[in-house]
């Protein structure tokens, strides 16, 4: 795996909202990392790619209640464990569960094991709430997909939340996670 700097020289053969991802991203002048890999599915996957680019990626998980009137996209550092109880606690959301594939689809133009932040430029509705744990916006860099899980990129996160966020018209709440057992 290697490591290069800003989008794939060549973008061909690339699925058009990885390269939409880099657009917007160099649009809003946000510099970043990225490797190329093979499909990353699990955490375990997730961490090769954390010693290669030198990063911790971020747990994205998107969620929805029983009814599936309201969605969230929760932001959590990826060594941390997610438990439904505490998070639905601090949101008064009972009876959370993961969102459906299709919705993902709708909602973020994203496939499941490719949720990201990232995605939040393709929600036009402002449909989704975010969800970000507090330990996030402390940290000097996030790790995430360009809304694909067969690349991942580092960038500064001061860029998510001083620039990306507010230009997608996304302001997160921050939620405490202990995710201790």
């Amino acid at each position: 795996m290697e490591v290069y700097s800003g989008r794939p020289e060549n973008c061909e053969g690339r699925l058009d909202r990885e390269v939409r991802t880099y657009d917007y991203l160099d649009k809003l002048g946000i510099s970043f990392m990225r490797a190329d890999h093979s499909p990353a599915e699990t955490m375990e996957d997730c961490a090769a790619i954390d010693q290669v680019l030198g990063v911790i990626m971020c747990k994205n998980l998107f969620l929805c209640n029983r009814q599936k009137t309201n969605f969230y996209l929760l932001l959590m550092p990826g060594d941390k464990k997610f438990k439904t109880k505490e998070l639905s606690a601090q949101i008064n959301a009972a009876r959370l569960s993961f969102a459906s594939p299709e919705d993902m689809l709708t909602y973020l133009d994203i496939e499941p094991g490719a949720v990201s932040v990232m995605g939040l430029m393709n929600d036009k509705e402002h449909a989704i709430k975010l969800l970000v744990d507090e330990d996030l916006k402390d940290a000097e860099l996030f790790g995430c997909h360009p809304c694909v899980n067969t690349s991942s990129m580092k960038m500064k996160t001061a860029d998510i939340f001083e620039t990306f966020l507010p230009a997608v018209g996304y302001e997160p709440q921050f939620v405490h996670l202990v995710g201790e057992e």
